[in-house]
């Protein structure tokens, strides 16, 4: 398929943050008919086909788009911008630890006001370091921060697991973050 991570930035594009950009209208689970989707796009400069979105979807290395059991509904698992979008995530038990990737510059922000959800519904967390410092480094020399997710669940924070396998809370407290020795 020609320009499949063009198309798939485009669709998190439209299925995460601006739906309106085509006309298209999600449901308060961030559903989009498969049908209405590909009719929209298909107006713009971009094709594609219901074969070309059913590739997206499954070789999509972070897991980004659902379909419904039917197929004919699709929607981003998570990362929404859109206010308005209940995933209906269920409450879940938390690991001990979760990570998560930044820049020097946020630091100090973060060593103030903790880790805020900013523009999205939720603060993403992940379960390896590894996530975390690919997360990090899209803006520059990542620093990865430890959260002890399972103590502020003691304390009443709730967690959520996407179903792409991202950790997902409204905020977390500075009082929760491990920050590397290194990085004033």
């Amino acid at each position: 398929m020609k320009n499949t991570a063009k198309k798939s930035k485009y669709l998190s594009l439209l299925l995460r943050h601006q739906p309106e950009a085509i006309g298209l209208v999600l449901d308060n689970e961030g559903w989009a008919s498969v049908e209405e989707l590909l009719l929209k796009i298909n107006r713009t400069s971009f094709s594609l086909s219901f074969n070309e979105l059913k590739e997206i979807v499954a070789s999509n290395s972070k897991k980004r788009f659902s379909f419904s059991t039917n197929q004919t509904k699709i929607r981003a698992n998570q990362g929404h911008s859109i206010r308005r979008i209940e995933l209906g995530l269920e409450k879940t038990q938390a690991p001990e630890f979760l990570y998560h990737g930044t820049v020097v510059d946020f630091l100090d922000a973060i060593r103030k006001e903790g880790l805020s959800k900013m523009s999205r519904n939720h603060v993403h967390l992940s379960t390896e370091r590894s996530t975390a410092n690919q997360v990090g480094s899209r803006r520059g020399k990542p620093v990865i921060l430890k959260v002890n997710a399972r103590r502020m669940q003691r304390e009443g924070y709730d967690f959520y697991l996407s179903d792409n396998g991202v950790w997902l809370t409204d905020f977390v407290p500075a009082a929760f973050i491990e920050f590397p020795n290194n990085t004033k």
